[in-house]
């Protein structure tokens, strides 16, 4: 495929599928469990998902191919779990694509007077030839939707500022806490945070079209997760001292109450950032799960007939047009509800995998980076499995 994405490229489609439509509604269910300590709780999910990410960008350095989780799994634990890890990765990117395209034609019926479906399948379809005519042109597309998005969050941001002025009021809401209620909230409310980060690990999936992949991936990867943290957790501090908290967490638009709150203007811009951000989610999907496909296919795990670029466009065409068919599918015919909950769970098993991946490459190598690391993926592994076992046990199933 075509080497076309230079680092700051790369940063925008990655912060472009982290920062989703997720985070414009998730910040008031983290201020409802975790109170005046959420911007603690955005800390700990940042935490959490950073332990991984430094997972995936050592072994990025080894191996810079497409299909990232499969072929790390593959290459330390075998065929069987990486076929495991790389058709979760798709499935979850596919499941998730085809809960948001509804609810993205659900908006903008109002204004097409169309059938439902009829603007489901239009969209994936436009969205999808947009992933098959380039790579930069999808990354374009998703940076210039990336920058309204996190355009939209510093506008909320901006308005905030003199909030945090306050420095002593800052401060204590990111000090620890020892009262057992509270740190069960902020513990709570961390699980359902750590969702607003998945989606930095698709960084990986585009390292055949990035210049210098070794060096540019981990660095994006960095990068990414940082830009992330740093807005989530500062938007955190201002809905905690923005006050009308109820409001902010009663609201089905939590964003935008935050904003008429701090600015007194009306909400219905960031709302509509929000929907916009939708397709965004979309089309970054459609782009990683093909990618995974065409990674997979050449490591001999999954159907050659994936692996088969289009000869002008240099892009998996195949992998694409099957994702996007599969998705249309399972928007119209399934109920997807549960099934985009489950997607938690098995990201967080896509992760166990690469993190024990690291621990199986790091011990049989006699020296080197992944040798010096291997406990850390060990140590990776029994966090994720921790929080998915958290998880289940708290019933808090919920999708990026």
């Amino acid at each position: 495929m075509k080497r076309a994405i230079t680092l700051p490229w790369l940063v925008f489609y990655g912060v472009g599928v982290t920062i989703g439509a997720g985070i414009f509604a998730l910040v008031g269910v983290v201020l409802e469990l975790a109170g005046d300590k959420a911007p603690l709780a955005f800390l700990f999910a940042g935490a959490i998902a950073g332990v991984t990410g430094v997972s995936y960008a050592l072994m990025i350095r080894i191996y810079p191919r497409a299909g990232g989780e499969a072929v790390f799994v593959n290459r330390g634990l075998g065929a069987f779990w990486a076929r495991i890890a790389g058709f979760g990765v798709v499935a979850t990117g596919i499941v998730s694509s085809a809960v948001i395209s509804p609810a993205f034609a659900g908006y903008i019926q109002d204004l097409l007077q169309l059938p439902n479906a009829l603007l489901v399948i239009m969209v994936v379809t436009i969205l999808s030839a947009i992933a098959c005519y380039g790579v930069r042109e999808s990354v374009l597309f998703a940076a210039l939707v990336t920058l309204l998005e996190v355009g939209t969050l510093l506008v909320v941001i901006a308005f905030g500022l003199p909030l945090l002025g306050d420095v002593d009021a800052v401060l204590l809401t990111l000090s620890p806490t020892t009262d057992l209620a509270i740190l069960t909230g902020v513990l709570s409310s961390s699980v359902l945070a750590f969702f607003a980060f998945i989606g930095f690990e698709d960084i990986v999936n585009m390292c055949e079209e990035t210049k210098d992949a070794e060096r540019t991936v981990p660095k994006a990867i960095y990068w990414t997760l940082g830009i992330t943290l740093l807005v989530y957790v500062v938007l955190a501090i201002i809905a905690v001292l923005a006050g009308e908290r109820e409001a902010i967490v009663s609201s089905s638009a939590p964003m935008a109450r935050l904003f008429e709150t701090v600015s007194g203007l009306s909400g219905k811009p960031v709302a509509v950032a929000a929907t916009i951000a939708m397709i965004n989610g979309v089309l970054v999907q459609i782009v990683m799960a093909s990618r995974v496909l065409y990674g997979m296919a050449n490591e001999g795990i999954a159907p050659i007939w994936f692996a088969q670029v289009h000869p002008q466009r240099q892009t998996p065409v195949r992998a694409t047009v099957f994702v996007a068919v599969v998705i249309i599918s399972l928007a119209l015919v399934f109920p997807l509800v549960r099934l985009a909950e489950v997607t938690s769970l098995v990201t967080l098993l896509v992760f166990s995998l690469v993190n024990l991946a690291l621990f199986a490459l790091g011990r049989s190598a006699g020296e080197g980076r992944l040798h010096q690391f291997r406990y850390w993926g060990l140590g990776g592994a029994g966090l994720c499995l921790a929080i998915a076992l958290f998880q289940i046990s708290t019933g808090l199933l919920g999708g990026h």
